[in-house]
């Protein structure tokens, strides 16, 4: 393996890693209005308390490896879909404003103004993300020097648009399988109830966008014809859905949980081997594309990234882990909670 295709994995695991861990978190903020009260609402809202920021350092650090182990690809992503990147930025930033400030004061109309903008906030950083990824799977037009030419229309197809619902309806389940983990009582019925609700749709968006796949992006199954290994991950995905709800079913909360998260991972992994070896695929002139290595830093450059890494992950995962098992159970207010 060398040091393009290394970084290629690697970024991919970032982006597993934070779709997997702020997915839910994003989830939680597009299910405020399951809440009847300002009581249950500061209960989903400390769900999350701990724990949002550091799942976004997985977003941070995917960015930054990106710039610096594939700066042309990074000056394309960035340039290209500059309007869709800022209406992700300012999501997340009016996200974690309205975390912080809705607990400042008791008024109710300040507590329901930071609430609508968490719910607004949550949701276009989730449909943002997901039109971002059919983006890519389709492909964007590119000149020969690797410049995109695509007005903001132009990326909104019905494809990415179709991934986006998907990728919504996906967090939104993972953020309610989270909350069956973190609540009790009334609330946790409810939440149980959203669960069900969500997991269908996911479902059913889950189904059409795999046909859409197969019949519009043949090029996007080309891989798997070199790798036929790679056959193994859509089982292993159609398996972790219906384990979702098998789990739901039984009542194993933390499975369900688990398994929603492998199906992430599962994706994450498709999308992966679909664009392989491409980072931004060009259309209709493919060979306008950018790859992992035509777009790649230098061989040393990779190297020292590489040495950084191998020192890095491993306190970025303990760091993760240690955090987890402290604010694990169920939710309990008191003075200091958000």
């Amino acid at each position: 393996m060398d040091y393009a295709l290394l970084w290629f994995v690697l970024l991919g695991v970032l982006l597993a890693g934070y779709a997997v861990l702020d997915g839910f978190d994003l989830g939680v903020g597009m299910l405020t209005p399951v809440a009847k009260n300002d009581h249950e609402r500061r209960i989903l809202f400390n769900s999350i308390g701990p724990l949002w920021d550091g799942n976004e350092v997985w977003l941070v650090t995917f960015g930054g490896a990106l710039f610096a182990a594939f700066p042309e690809a990074y000056a394309t992503v960035f340039s290209g879909f500059y309007t869709a990147l800022m209406a992700v930025l300012g999501a997340l930033i009016f996200r974690a404003v309205s975390i912080e400030f809705r607990s400042k004061f008791k008024w109710g109309w300040w507590r329901g103004l930071w609430d609508g903008v968490f719910f607004l906030s949550s949701l276009v950083a989730s449909l943002v993300f997901g039109v971002a990824i059919g983006g890519a799977m389709v492909g964007v037009p590119l000149d020969e020097r690797g410049v995109m030419r695509a007005t903001l229309m132009d990326q909104l197809g019905w494809y990415p648009l179709l991934v986006g619902a998907m990728t919504v309806a996906l967090f939104a389940q993972h953020g309610a399988l989270f909350l069956r983990l973190k609540t009790k009582d009334e609330l946790r019925e409810r939440v149980d109830r959203w669960a069900w609700r969500l997991h269908g749709a996911f479902a059913l968006l889950w189904i059409a966008v795999t046909v859409a796949t197969m019949v519009a992006l043949p090029h996007a199954l080309t891989n798997f014809a070199h790798a036929p290994w790679a056959l193994l991950v859509p089982v292993l995905n159609v398996l972790a859905i219906l384990n979702i709800s098998r789990s739901m079913k039984k009542g194993h909360e933390l499975a369900a949980f688990f398994s929603s998260g492998a199906t992430i991972l599962a994706l994450v992994f498709l999308l992966g081997v679909a664009i392989f070896p491409n980072l931004v695929a060009s259309s209709p002139y493919p060979e306008h594309s950018l790859t992992i290595h035509n777009a790649a830093s230098s061989e040393k450059t990779l190297w020292i990234m590489s040495i950084i890494a191998l020192l890095g992950m491993p306190c970025v995962l303990a760091y993760t882990t240690v955090v987890y098992w402290t604010f694990r159970g169920k939710v309990e207010l008191d003075e200091h909670s958000y």
